[in-house]
């Protein structure tokens, strides 16, 4: 449906997203679960660059596809579609004045890309006070690499993120990897949407906007969370370390009788429970293993003890026997796995919209459990340009005329 008719925690929130791919699409995605209505401005006959990264491709009743990539499905639930040419005169004032009527702006082209338009910060907040300006860059609107582009691959390697993802050096398949999601625009959008909120907050005491600059690099910089402590407070320069974790031991992936497992024990009572369903409770007194910092000083005995024992049994009969002494371990799940697992389904992760061309579309739920305002999902992620004329009435007022003239000049 096109209208907005659920209400959530943000009902009533205007935001107009001239963001594509997926750092600010995801910051929008998350304010339209909680309710604000977004319009997402695309260009006309191209629309989002995500759209066209596929395969895979979302597919029709007859199994041909939709030109909607899995990528793009991923991070536009819930918003509207209209196609606006920003390159023409016409198509910068029909957005000034969206923007005019809107709560929230994100954006992600490059510093002073939108000046040359009259879409910056300035020129918007001239027209409407009001205005909370989201800026979504890899490095930030100052800086000596303020001009340059950015990409969650580049801000992996730059933010430190890689230095520690990896075989540690010296072991086979040794070197960098990046994580396996685009990991630092997720978490600039999730780090978006707070700045956004707090914005809001603001507003509500002050009446006025403001202009908010996020950097991919920035923001994968303070995710490097104990990492970056352990370096700025030790003075040691932290290394790859495969699926080990440099503070705590046992807390790594295990060899079993048909894969792995992981054992992530926290603390010396659940080591103890460790070694008892392992069949090793003397492990538990031993002076090297007996806490923490001494079972991280004896780190490679301890591991190589533990292998000998894994191997033994299958991941399915240790998650079991383990779990019962409340030892906290799992398996490393495929996506297929994932999605089968009794407790992802229990939670409701997978579920279903309904798409005006492909009947319906799989995605992935919203994490955000709230008992009073709970997520809506009133729209899948919308076909390009799927509601210029709803939105050019509701916003501005113009009529089939007008719109029909906006057509007919390739404006929207």
């Amino acid at each position: 449906m096109e209208a907005l008719t659920q209400r959530g925690a943000l009902s009533g929130l205007r935001v107009l997203d001239l963001s594509r791919v997926l750092a600010g699409p995801w910051a929008s995605q998350l304010l339209a679960d909680l309710g604000a209505d977004v319009v997402k401005v695309e260009r006309p006959g191209v629309g989002d660059d995500t759209r066209a990264w596929g395969p895979p491709w979302l597919s029709d009743a007859d199994g041909n596809p939709t030109g909607e990539s899995a990528y793009y499905l991923s991070a536009n639930r819930n918003k509207r579609s209209v196609t606006i040419d920003m390159a023409q005169p016409d198509g910068q004032a029909l957005i000034r004045q969206l923007a005019s009527k809107a709560d929230i702006v994100l954006e992600n082209f490059k510093v002073g890309g939108l000046a040359r338009y009259g879409l910056d910060y300035a020129s918007l907040a001239a027209i409407n006070p009001r205005l909370i300006y989201c800026s979504i860059t890899g490095f930030g609107q100052t800086g000596p690499y303020a001009a340059r582009a950015g990409y969650d691959f580049l801000m992996q390697g730059m933010g430190g993120l890689m230095s520690l993802t990896g075989r540690p050096d010296g072991s086979p398949g040794e070197g960098p990897i990046k994580v396996g999601v685009a990991l630092t625009d997720v978490m600039t959008g999730l780090y978006s949407s707070v700045a956004v909120l707090a914005a809001l907050a603001h507003r509500e005491r002050s009446g006025q906007g403001q202009h908010i600059d996020l950097a991919l690099l920035d923001v994968q910089i303070a995710c490097l969370a104990n990492q970056a402590a352990n370096y700025l407070i030790g003075g040691n320069v932290p290394r790859r370390m495969g699926n080990a974790h440099p503070s705590i031991v046992p807390y790594q992936d295990f060899p079993t009788a048909d894969g792995y497992m992981i054992i992530a024990v926290g603390n010396d009572s659940q080591f103890s429970s460790l070694c008892a369903g392992l069949g090793r409770p003397e492990w538990a007194s031993d002076a090297r293993f007996v806490s923490n910092p001494q079972r991280v000083l004896h780190r490679d005995e301890l591991v190589a003890l533990l292998h000998t024992v894994t191997v033994t049994r299958t991941t399915a009969q240790w998650v079991a026997m383990l779990e019962e002494r409340g030892v906290p371990c799992g398996p490393i799940n495929r996506m297929d796995q994932v999605f089968a697992d009794p407790h992802v389904q229990s939670r409701a992760m997978r579920m279903e919209m309904a798409h005006p061309v492909a009947g319906k579309v799989p995605l992935v739920a919203n994490p955000i459990r709230m008992s009073e305002t709970p997520v809506q999902y009133r729209n899948a992620p919308p076909t390009l340009g799927e509601h210029t004329e709803t939105v050019l009435d509701e916003w501005l007022g113009l009529n089939a005329e007008q719109i029909a003239a906006l057509r007919e000049s390739n404006v929207v």
